[in-house]
């Protein structure tokens, strides 16, 4: 007897992970059809896509309230919870919390409406174990531990949203039946596709000279002719291609548990100051802490949020946060594929044959 074929609603539908978990999905015999929500247009990525028929796409932010009744129309057996706005808004946290905040109480509600829901699976991140002057490159953040305040909005967000989960979860159980819930925490998502298909501001396109947009952009760019490294600077990196595997993983195959949480963040070395200078083939320098502050400061005004240095910010760039995510491989038996530092530097996975531009 055929099992039955699984439908998917995935909400940031158009952004870096949603729009490749689309793509992944629909390509999938087991997966039925999908219905993504963005409060963005369809993405031009998946519009000459092979199997287009699957996708139903709804524009639309989560915190309003014109989007459940066509989702739970839609039956839903796995929800995928990515849609985040990350970068603060400049001068409007009120509409950011509302996004962010409220968006996910929206999504969650809804998953926990739905009595045959299958499984709930949520995007966090381990930004929220908190960037601390006290953290060492030596130690490395399990899930038991559990997260921190932050004076970094993002984290400190992304913690509020975990919190929200755990208790609407916990009401819903007493009441009765609740999908699985799985909790990802992945460390800096990369690979072809974050690094040529979708170039944004960020650490690695601001080292390598990628930022030509503008008069600001130029300025940071000339700044960094060398790589300005704090004395605890660190960061670990997961392939694109086994974060798609991971929630393939856990939607379409029988996974034990009722309410798990996973850093996802393949094991080994991790990136340091000299190997990202290594990779975008500049010279390291040493700062201290408070040379990164006053310049997130200066650039987070002077630029009005257009350069995401917000507050909070610094810490990350200045204090490691290190995860270990053996749990995942102990509870499900996945294995990564890809290695913190290659998928940092290496061109290899599923996107890239879209790469056209010249090494980085």
């Amino acid at each position: 007897m055929n099992e039955k074929k699984q439908r998917i609603l995935i909400t940031g539908g158009s952004g870096y992970v949603g729009a490749m978990l689309a793509d992944q999905f629909a390509r999938q015999e087991a997966v039925e059809a999908l219905f993504l929500v963005d409060k963005e247009s369809f993405p031009d990525f998946l519009n000459d896509h092979p199997n287009k028929e699957k996708f139903n796409y709804l524009q639309a932010n989560l915190s309003d309230n014109v989007w459940q009744d066509k989702a739970r129309d839609f039956k839903p057996d796995v929800i995928v919870h990515t849609a985040w706005q990350i970068r603060e808004m400049y001068g409007k946290k009120d509409v950011q919390w509302k996004w962010n905040i409220g968006g996910s109480d929206n999504v969650f509600d809804l998953a926990f409406s739905i009595p045959d829901l299958k499984k709930l699976i949520y995007f966090s991140t381990v930004a929220s174990y908190s960037a601390y002057p006290d953290n060492s490159i030596d130690h490395f953040f399990t899930e038991e531990e559990g997260f921190r305040k932050s004076d970094y909005l993002y984290a400190e967000e992304k913690r509020i949203v975990e919190e929200h989960l755990k208790e609407k979860y916990e009401k819903r159980r007493a009441e009765g039946n609740v999908p699985q819930v799985f909790i990802l925490r992945p460390a800096a998502i990369t690979g072809p596709r974050g690094r040529y298909m979708r170039v944004r501001f960020g650490l690695q396109a601001a080292l390598s000279g990628q930022l030509k947009q503008n008069f600001i952009h130029r300025l940071i760019s000339t700044l960094v002719s060398v790589v300005p490294v704090t004395p605890k600077w660190l960061r670990q990196f997961i392939h694109e291609d086994d974060v798609n595997n991971i929630v393939s993983m856990l939607a379409l195959t029988p996974i034990k548990g009722e309410y798990e949480a996973f850093n996802i963040c393949p094991p080994g070395e991790v990136v340091l100051g000299k190997d990202m200078a290594e990779a975008v083939g500049k010279k390291m320098v040493t700062v201290q802490p408070w040379m990164v502050r006053i310049a997130f400061f200066f650039f987070w005004h002077l630029s009005r949020g257009k350069v995401p240095t917000s507050k909070g910010g610094w810490k990350s760039y200045s204090y490691p946060i290190a995860v270990d995510g053996s749990k995942l491989t102990r509870h499900t038996g996945y294995v990564y594929n890809f290695k913190s530092k290659d998928a940092f530097v290496k061109k290899e996975g599923r996107y890239a044959k879209y790469i056209t531009s010249p090494s980085i």
